[in-house]
């Protein structure tokens, strides 16, 4: 039977089977709080904050009231060759909460995947101006999670088809994270040609936190190859780790760090390439133009929407209450680590996985018919709860999580 354009689905999915496309039981049509409503009339509890974005959970009203204020007074102003006031006071903001004194200006896109091909356009450019022309390869972490825009795809260091695609990655290269063994080769075989180390903080896959050996190499390595070390906190800023961005804690300072997911609390397409002071002057020194602009990128509304948010994370003390949840996270994930279809718990914060015995799949559905949505993986699940989770919604996801692995 030959479908017709009448009778066809108009929406096409991201990342589902067109033949799955349209179900009603994760078709959405509202939400509020922590919680989502379906097609199908069921309402769940989100464990996974959107996409690990909604930090503060839905339909915070000072977000809202930002950017409706925002639309009826500003509602597009670009920022090709030029600025704007509400992109001033949100970099502003934004440099308040990374770190001022590391931290010296703000660049903004509109998805962490754009942003990761922004930041490897600078850091080439910024190895091209300094006469390191030759250093034009950057390094991931393999099973990293960058984006699935055509340079974040090519340093996302999962095999997802960039075959397929044709994604050259004939400049990038991944190192594992569980020492700092395979960048010490590489730095030995290439270390002329390394332009930027792109480090994840936790895994955006799995939740597997950079191990502690790795970091604690980092310093001296980029000082001698000279590299610059970029902190991809799309998934762990914002709070989602305990610390307002996961790097925060580390050793040293990155050079550049990218921020997305929690930046507007999940209400606007926006991300942000926050660059540490000595790459600005770098820049500055020559007059240099980078040879990048989005037409979307730093708009007013997404603008307004991150100055509200990073407002709205001082007035509720929302890294202090992640740092709470987190004990709450640790206590059930010792609980369920003697269940036996948990072969291991990960993770830090209220960023954490689940590795299973058993294919995802099973959990993600048992879980469902208890109210709750995780994010499913292969053979694990995550947990990303929004910071602001009540006493009664933890309890719902506790009693919910055990009642679901006891059925698989």
């Amino acid at each position: 039977m030959t479908t017709t354009t009448a009778d066809r689905y108009p929406l096409w999915e991201s990342l589902v089977l067109p033949s799955r496309y349209g179900r009603p039981e994760v078709h959405g049509i509202g939400c509020e709080g922590n919680r989502v409503h379906f097609a199908d009339g069921t309402s769940a509890l989100d464990v996974m904050s959107g996409l690990w974005n909604a930090n503060l959970g839905y339909g915070n009203k000072a977000v809202t009231a930002a950017i409706t204020d925002c639309l009826n007074t500003a509602s597009y102003l670009p920022l090709f060759r030029g600025g704007h006031r509400l992109a001033e006071q949100a970099a502003t903001a934004l440099l308040g909460v990374s770190g001022p004194d590391h931290f010296g200006r703000v660049l903004f896109s509109t998805s962490g995947g754009a942003a990761n091909d922004v930041m490897m356009k600078l850091v080439r450019h910024y190895q091209a101006l300094r006469g390191e022309e030759n250093r034009d390869v950057v390094v991931g972490l393999k099973g990293s999670w960058h984006g699935l825009t055509y340079g974040s795809f090519a340093l996302t260091g999962q095999p997802l088809g960039q075959d397929v695609y044709r994604i050259d990655r004939s400049r990038v290269r991944h190192v594992g994270h569980e020492g700092a063994g395979d960048l010490i080769e590489l730095l030995a075989r290439e270390g002329d040609r390394i332009a930027a180390v792109v480090l994840e903080p936790v895994l955006g896959t799995g939740a597997h936190p950079v191990s502690q050996e790795l970091l604690n190499s980092i310093e001296e390595l980029r000082a001698q190859y000279g590299f610059l070390v970029i902190a991809d906190e799309v998934a762990t800023g914002f709070g989602r780790t305990g610390a307002y961005f996961a790097s925060q804690n580390w050793p040293f300072k990155p050079d550049i760090m990218i921020t997305s997911k929690g930046l507007t609390n999940g209400t606007c397409a926006a991300s942000a390439i926050v660059v540490s002071h000595d790459v600005c002057e770098t820049f500055e020194a020559t007059d240099a133009v980078l040879f990048h602009g989005e037409t979307q990128a730093g708009s007013p509304t997404s603008c307004a929407a991150v100055i509200a948010t990073i407002a709205e994370m001082e007035r509720l003390d929302a890294v202090a209450l992640a740092q709470k949840l987190s004990l709450k996270l640790d206590a059930l994930l010792e609980e369920i680590s003697a269940h036996p279809k948990v072969v291991e718990t990960r993770g830090l914060g209220c960023f954490r996985g689940i590795q299973l015995s058993v294919p995802s799949d099973a959990l993600t559905a048992a879980a469902r018919r208890r109210g709750l949505i995780v994010q499913p993986g292969t053979d694990f699940i995550m947990l990303v709860p929004a910071l602001t989770f009540t006493d009664e919604e933890f309890e719902e996801l506790a009693d919910g999580l055990r009642a679901a692995l006891d059925e698989i």
